[in-house]
């Protein structure tokens, strides 16, 4: 409250609200009661206060209940009821915090909060208590342990606190700003400018924050960017107190008069639904105080600092009769609160007296109040027996006094030697299973033990620790029954957490340790990425469709291929496939196949997975190949033999195409043969339900040399009859793709079958080679696994649920049939090596991939890959020459076993993608990438727009004089619009959870030569056209308008993404270094990956560790004397500002070599940031640089 123009003997209790006012705390009352003696000055017993007793309730009419002393003769500066629980918490102008409990006022805790400064407001949380004081913030538990202590500038003076969301805090006082400060992170987020300094009271509802200052006025603003709405001159003198409720404003103060400020009996009452004031309230108190109690009216409390109390309706007359009296010990009333029930008032007096009014016997302070914990009793005198014959028995429950002598049980070293507890050994079936990847060991939990807990085995024949078996992996599976299957950890659906700076300290490291590129999952149709990362670690495909580029808008093949130059240059950092998929939701052929999904389908897993990345499959290498159709075959992927394919072919059909010949015989005995081929293969499963066993070998030949009955029109009969339809193969490829099609549950016990006849076998077959007359027994792998052994096997967990071979053996016979048998390294030594036998027909795959459908009923499943990395790839990220399998979800990757890569537990992960690959196949081809782009994608090009004419152009392309070289300055910038809204949450506790940031489309792309004649001239100035809807064009910020985009109406240089995306690629690849402010977003949204060496961003230029980022508007205000982005923003300004900025860092660090110097300046930016609160002033007359003269010779196009 204000105390302003109260008697001048009140200044010694109130909070300095004015310089005028400047009070010295109780200089008539004695020292020693701000200690912890609880006696007046005059010795007077503190149980001899005149405090008044309880008095009987009335129902429905506040009464006096109870009347409590917080601390002797230190006034009362605040109340405040806890939210949460059931107390009343006062803060005194020692800066001493008293918190009571229930309606008796049973002292819960106390403990001092400021040594100097009184307490101005206090607010409740979950877990503590917020205590606001003159320059200080303070956040402490309910006992009294300080959780965060946030000291403020020295020169604050803060006077009220109010809490918008459970994490963010608005904090307001005599200042000319109010600061947000992020309770989550304890660090100011932002700092709002108010044009009437003095904020002492704020209150808020669903439309507006309600600001009170001292100069007497009451300001709305705005919840998002607090700017003013609307604004109530209340008081020609100063506010004492408002409220809101509903659509209703009250607020009492003080009005000026000839000898000063008096209070003003009139209540100022406005309606908020037409913002103006109604017939004020004329009150019989002098207001000082005043709350809505809405019961079952919207009845107002006024309270007077002399101890009145009225109660009166807003929009009604004042009667005398409705007035009581408190009581006060003290002189005066200095505080006074109402609890969320609105079943109890508190009012604190001078003398440091808490009342406590209710209208019942039994108040309660909140509808729903958790129950308080107290603190436990003490234990010395009542001590449990201990029975020292359990083991278990924990010796903490014995109390030991704090002392600093020497313990009995601490003995001098000569007489004790120290004998630590042996660690256990390590489980024989861990390292019976273990794999060694390098000098790291991997092995399957064997679930004897709780997780990261070894318990004391203090009796060897003790068996009740063996009852923990069976305990699920992770904490969310502990709620279940232990002998539900779980998934695998790093099979789990991977999911980023987004904070309020988005991705920046999201730790994708921990993750993927590897040098290789995850892809990110919150994209839109992202389920496709685990098949991305097949394909580009296929060498031949990758180096194709790199090779490839085409003048088609959205070429799935073009777009795969700036996507694999992204996967080739990132270092471990996870890239987004944004453009390949929004030409993938471009193509007609991808809607029709089902293959777009509706994010709520792709958010909670409606779709099957498994169906979709099978259709996806086969659509994106048929659309592959239609593309390469297209164009001619490189010259490079010629093969070395002569002859790469038939002109009308592509690579990618001789890479995957299968040639057949379809053979139909009806009955009549006409035969038909028509030749045709197939990029993959359909698993096609034997109706067996006895048991038998399948070589997968078998099933494989079954579904390529598929035999059926149908029916088929016949020319000879000249209709449809049955007819037999025969397949023979003539020439398979090099790269053999499967579908499992493991849709159904007749598939996944075939499956599961075929895996257990094949454990049992390979069992048996390895026993037997070790001892044929001996039993069998798990211990018995021990010595097959051994050195010394005869043949080195496979553990058992490697074959358990194994059916899938890593080779196949494939030969083509004379009279056109296929032999398929399983190969293993032991065919290879008896037969020989397959690269021989290739000239017989004879050809050997190795599995380089499976993509399984992870089954997980609390995510909705996912897709990931197994696949196995070849040399080449190694070389380049690792510098290592070696294959390794990997496990790709998303952006976690880790190395893993080979065996993990076929065995699939049907419960929870099934096969839907097999890809297997000729032996030797990088052999065949000239792997060399030869880049497609050339410099004439910079020279000039027509725009998309109808309505462009050349006074509108705002860009110089660049000459042939003027190409770029390596390490020239480009200045870049890029605006952007938005294509979907952020998606979020609101916890149980109000939190706010980003579950999908909004999703960006860039819309202006802005490069200004950064050297030569020219220089701030811009070469590139396009707007991008986009098919997709625009929910927000963000005009304020990117200076796009409605119709810019748009090439029937727009006047901009209109063009397409995948036009300005080759410039931009071009430049990079040419080795030019980028200068711009905030590149890393720009880059992100674009989609492309810059080297770092290739990026100089001012942002970090400019910026000091551990301080904020500095806006380029107040950068070149600093050190350019530049007042740019004054009503928007525009990426020409902003590109050439970043240049200048440059060019200014370069000189005042002598081009690096005077970092000590530069440190000074970058001291001197911050300090002259924080007095101006990072604000630019507003100028005059602002010219823009646009307008500046290097721009003639652009606007005299």
């Amino acid at each position: 409250m204000n105390f302003e123009g109260l008697d001048p003997g009140l200044a010694e209790y109130a909070p300095a609200m004015h310089s005028a006012l400047d009070p010295v705390l109780d200089a008539h009352l004695n020292p020693s009661l701000l200690q912890n003696v609880e006696l007046d000055p005059e010795g007077v017993a503190l149980e001899a206060l005149p405090v008044q007793e309880s008095v009987h309730i009335m129902e429905g009419v506040y009464s006096e209940l109870h009347s409590v002393v917080a601390e002797v003769g230190v006034p009362v500066s605040v109340s405040h009821f806890d939210l949460h629980e059931e107390m009343l918490w006062v803060g005194s102008h020692g800066g001493h915090a008293t918190s009571f409990f229930g309606p008796a006022l049973e002292r819960y805790s106390s403990f001092q909060v400021n040594g100097s400064d009184d307490i101005r407001q206090i607010q409740s949380l979950e877990n503590g208590i917020l205590f606001l004081t003159k320059n200080n913030l303070k956040y402490m538990a309910r006992g009294g342990l300080i959780i965060f202590d946030y000291l403020l500038d020295e020169n604050e003076d803060m006077h009220s606190l109010l809490l918008t969301d459970s994490s963010t805090l608005l904090v307001g006082g005599l200042q000319n700003h109010i600061l947000e400060i992020d309770l989550n992170t304890v660090q100011e987020t932002q700092k709002y400018t108010v044009e009437t300094p003095g904020v002492t009271i704020m209150r808020q509802t669903n439309r507006f924050f309600f600001c009170g200052h001292t100069s007497g006025k009451v300001s709305l603003r705005d919840l998002r960017t607090f700017k003013v709405e609307h604004e109530f001159d209340a008081f020609s003198g100063s506010l004492s107190d408002f409220d809101v409720h509903g659509n209703l404003l009250a607020a009492c103060g003080f009005s000026s008069r000839l000898t000063g400020l008096a209070c003003d009996r009139f209540l100022k009452v406005y309606d908020l639904r037409m913002m103006r004031a109604i017939t004020p309230l004329q009150v019989h108190v002098d207001p000082a105080f005043l709350r809505f109690i809405p019961t079952y009216t919207s009845r107002l409390a006024i309270i007077s600092q002399s101890g009145q109390c009225q109660f009166c309706e807003p929009t009604g007359l004042a009667n005398p009769a409705d007035i009581f009296h408190v009581n006060p010990v003290g002189p005066l009333l200095m505080t006074f609160d109402v609890s969320a029930s609105k079943q109890a008032l508190a009012f604190g007096d001078s003398e440091g007296c808490v009342h406590l009014w209710t209208d019942s016997p039994e108040p309660s302070f909140n509808p729903y109040s958790r129950e308080t914990e107290f603190a436990l009793p003490c234990l010395v005198d009542s001590l449990p027996p201990l029975d020292w014959s359990q083991d278990l028995l924990p010796l903490s429950l014995i109390p030991v006094p704090l002392t600093t002598d020497t313990l009995l049980s601490d003995w001098p070293a000569a007489n004790s030697a120290p004998a630590p507890r042996r660690a256990p050994p390590v489980d024989a079936e861990i390292l019976r299973t273990m794999k060694k990847v390098g000098f790291i060991g991997y092995a399957p939990n064997p679930r004897t033990r709780l997780r990261n807990q070894i318990p004391y085995r203090l009796k060897e024949s003790d068996s009740e620790f063996d009852s923990f078996s069976q305990v699920t992996e992770s904490p969310v599976g502990r709620e279940e029954e232990p002998h539900l299957h779980m998934v695998s950890k790093k099979y789990r659906k991977v999911t980023i957490k987004y904070s309020k700076l988005g991705l920046e300290d999201f730790d994708f490291k921990h993750y993927n340790k590897t040098l290789f590129a995850g892809l990110e999952p919150h994209i839109p149709n992202a389920y496709c990425n685990c098949m991305i990362q097949v394909l580009y670690f296929l060498e031949p495909v990758r180096c194709l469709i790199q090779n490839h580029l085409c003048q088609k808008e959205f070429c799935l093949a073009c777009e795969l291929g700036f996507l694999f130059h992204m996967l080739d240059l990132s270092r471990g950092d996870p890239c987004q496939g944004n453009n390949f998929l929004r030409a993938f939701r471009t193509i007609p052929e991808a809607s029709a196949l089902g293959l777009i999904l509706a994010d709520s389908d792709e958010a909670s897993g409606k779709g099957n997975l498994a169906r979709l990345i099978q259709r996806w499959n086969r659509f994106i290498l048929t659309q592959l190949h239609q593309d390469m159709q297209e164009l001619e075959v490189p010259q490079a992927y010629r093969g070395a033999g002569g002859s790469f394919c038939s002109s009308g072919d592509s690579v990618i059909g001789q890479l995957f195409s299968c040639e057949m010949e379809n053979c139909s015989l009806c009955r009549c005995g006409s035969e038909t043969v028509r030749a045709s081929s197939t990029l993959l293969f359909t698993l096609s499963y034997p109706d067996d339900k006895t048991g038998k066993n399948y070589d997968f070998a078998q099933v494989l030949k079954r579904s390529i040399c598929l035999d059926q009955n149908t029916q088929a029109w016949c020319d000879n009969c000249e209709k449809y009859q049955p007819t037999i339809q025969t397949r023979n193969i003539r020439h398979l490829p090099d790269i053999l793709v499967i579908n499992c099609e493991v849709n159904s549950s007749k598939e996944a016990d075939f499956w599961r079958m075929q895996a257990e006849v094949a454990f049992k076998m390979a069992v048996k077959k390895h026993s037997g080679e070790i001892s044929k007359n001996k039993e069998f027994a798990l211990a018995d792998w021990k010595e097959l696994g051994s050195p010394e052994g005869v043949l080195v096997c496979p553990s058992i967990e490697e074959l358990k649920n194994v059916w899938l071979p890593f080779s196949i053996r494939m030969k083509m016979t004379k009279n056109k049939g296929l032999d398929v048998c399983n190969w293993t390294d032991g065919d290879e030594m008896q037969w020989g090596p397959a690269r021989a036998e290739e000239e017989h027909g004879v050809y050997v795959y190795d599995l380089m991939a499976t993509v399984v459908h992870i089954l997980d009923s609390r995510t909705g499943g996912s897709l990931v890959a197994h696949i196995k990395v070849g040399e080449t790839y190694h070389q380049r990220k690792e510098g290592v020459t070696h294959q390794q399998w990997y496990l790709f979800n998303d952006f976690l990757i880790e190395p893993i076993d080979k065996h993990e890569a076929v065995q699939f537990d049907m419960n929870w992960k099934v096969p839907a993608i097999l890809y297997y690959v000729k032996r030797n196949l990088n052999s065949r081809y000239n792997l060399n990438i030869k880049n497609p782009i050339e410099a004439s994608v910079l020279l000039a090009e027509a725009s998309l727009a109808r309505k462009q004419r050349k006074t509108h152009t705002t860009f110089i392309p660049l000459m042939l004089n003027e190409m770029p070289q390596i390490g020239d300055l480009v200045g870049l910038d890029a605006e952007f619009v938005t294509l979907n809204e952020e998606e979020a949450e609101l916890r149980s506790d109000g939190t706010k959870s980003t579950i999908k940031p909004s999703q960006m489309s860039v819309a202006r792309i802005t490069c200004v030569r950064g050297q030569g004649p020219n220089e701030g001239i811009p070469f590139i100035d396009d707007y991008i056209s986009t098919q997709e809807q625009v929910v927000d064009y963000l005009t304020q910020y990117s200076g796009i308008k409605p119709g810019d985009l748009d090439a029937k109406i727009s006047s901009k240089h209109l063009t397409t993404l995948k036009s300005t995306y080759l410039k931009l690629r071009f430049l990079i690849d040419i080795g030019v270094k980028f200068v711009g402010h905030g590149l890393q977003k720009d880059f992100r949204v674009i989609n492309l990956m810059v080297p770092k060496d290739q990026v100089l961003d001012t942002v970090y230029l400019f910026h000091m560790p551990r301080k904020r980022m500095i806006s380029l508007r107040f950068l070149a205000w600093y050190f350019l004397d530049l007042k740019i982005q004054g009503e928007t923003h525009d990426s020409i300004e902003d590109a050439r500002t970043a240049l200048q900025l440059y060019r200014k860092y370069l000189e005042l660090s002598k081009n690096g070599t005077e970092p000590e110097s530069f440190h000074k300046v970058l001291k001197g930016l911050y300090e002259k940031g924080r007095k101006m609160d990072w604000k630019v002033p507003e100028p005059e007359g602002q010219t823009s640089p646009k307008n500046a003269a290097v721009f003639s010779s652009v606007l005299a196009l």
